[in-house]
Parts: C-alpha cells; sequence; structure tokens
C-alpha cells in the first residue's frame, strides 16, 4: 500500500483536480485507488448528506466509494478558514479521528492520496495547523504549483515549510490555473532547475476540468 499527502501553493490552486488526475492515473494502472479529503470547509444538504464539492469530486474518482465517514471525516458548513469555521460550528478538529479514518483507507485499497487544506500551513485550531497533520500523517508529499504569477516563490517557499517538518517530497504538478500566465515554459523551466523533487508532470488549463482526461499528462512516485 503507497499513500501521499498532497498540498499546494495556495488555496484554489487546483490541489482537488490534481488529486483526482492522480486518482484516475493509478486506476489505469490497475490499483484500487482512493482518495481522503480529511477537513472541508463549505458544503451544502445534497441528497440527504452534507457533502462538500471537493470531497464529491474525490468520491467520484475513487475506486470505489469508501463513504464519507472515511472519506471527509469533517465537513464545515461554511467556505472559510477551517479553524474559524470550526469554532463557529462548535466543532473541535481531533487529529485521531482523522487518523483513524486515514488507517481504515489503507486498507481497503493500493494507493490512497490524502488532500490537504488550502496550502501547507492552515491553521486547523490554536496551536495545530495542516503541516502538523501531514507530519502525524507521515506520509511522502506531492506539492501542486499554481501557475500563475508568483508561483515560483510559493513554491520554494512549500517546499522549504515541507522539508523542515522532516517530510520527503516525493514530486510536484505543474498545474496551469491561469491560461493567460505570461512567460509559462520560462517559469516551468525556473521551476525544475529549482525546487528539490521531480516534476511529476504538467497539467495544461482545462474549462471542462476532465480529470480523468489529464490522467495521461501525470506520473505516480511509485515503481514502474
Amino acid at each position: 500500500m503507497s499513500a501521499f499527502f498532497i498540498t499546494g501553493t495556495d488555496t484554489e490552486i487546483g490541489k482537488t483536480f490534481v488529486t483526482c488526475t492522480l486518482l484516475h492515473a493509478a486506476r489505469a494502472r490497475g490499483l484500487t485507488a482512493l482518495g481522503m479529503k480529511p477537513i472541508a470547509a463549505g458544503a451544502e444538504m445534497v441528497n440527504g448528506e452534507f457533502l462538500n464539492e471537493d470531497a464529491a469530486r474525490i468520491r467520484a474518482a475513487c475506486s470505489f466509494d469508501p463513504g464519507l465517514a472515511l472519506l471527509n471525516p469533517y465537513c464545515l458548513a461554511s467556505p472559510i478558514a477551517p479553524h474559524i469555521a470550526a469554532t463557529e460550528e462548535g466543532v473541535t478538529l481531533e487529529t485521531g479521528r482523522i487518523l483513524d479514518a486515514f488507517a481504515a483507507l489503507k486498507g481497503k485499497a493500493d494507493l490512497v492520496l490524502v488532500e490537504g487544506v488550502g496550502g501547507f500551513r492552515v491553521p486547523l485550531s490554536d496551536d495545530y495547523d495542516t503541516a502538523d497533520l501531514a507530519r502525524d500523517l507521515a506520509l511522502p508529499v506531492i506539492i501542486v504549483v499554481g501557475m500563475r504569477l508568483g508561483c515560483i516563490n510559493h513554491a520554494l517557499l512549500t517546499a522549504e515549510a515541507v522539508a523542515a517538518r522532516g517530510l520527503k517530497i516525493v514530486g510536484w504538478v505543474a498545474n496551469q490555473v491561469d491560461p493567460a500566465m505570461l512567460r509559462f515554459d520560462q517559469n516551468l523551466e525556473a521551476l525544475k532547475a529549482r525546487m528539490p523533487a521531480p516534476l511529476l508532470g504538467v497539467v495544461r488549463f482545462q474549462a471542462d476540468g476532465n480529470a480523468a482526461a489529464a490522467a495521461a499528462d501525470l506520473r505516480l512516485p511509485l515503481p514502474a
């Protein structure tokens, strides 16, 4: 069983899209693949379920539906910073509940991808953030770089923060979130020369957000 923690250079840079794309890439290799969104902020009632859009997209990309209790242990209603949403909703984000759900998923799949919240250091409580969660999960990290102005600085700072937690970066994905980005190729080359891990692929901008179609553009950091 393999598992990775998916983090990003910021919020709204396509972590969920890349997570789904990697799940499809794994399934294309014949692997049973499950995704996990431990904490999601922003949800509505859908068919009797309190559902976050990102969690729904990950569930659709999985080999099978493991159930929201495992896939998304904490689903907060307000689309705001999770520690603020949790406080307003009277919810305590307990690490043990997340680790237990992750352990259950590990027993069901060849590959589990755990997607973080926003960037790498998003507060979850007064003294705990998503970097601490990644450390407690003890998973190698894949960084999603949102390719737009400022991405080089954001990517290098994220890589430094991951390394400071003693976590291994196994690769990064260049996700073209801004189709009008100037000097895309030059920025990509600058990142390839500076990031401390291999490029796993480039995801070009897709207006329709078809993760399955993009799967061929990415490789998983797994043995051939």
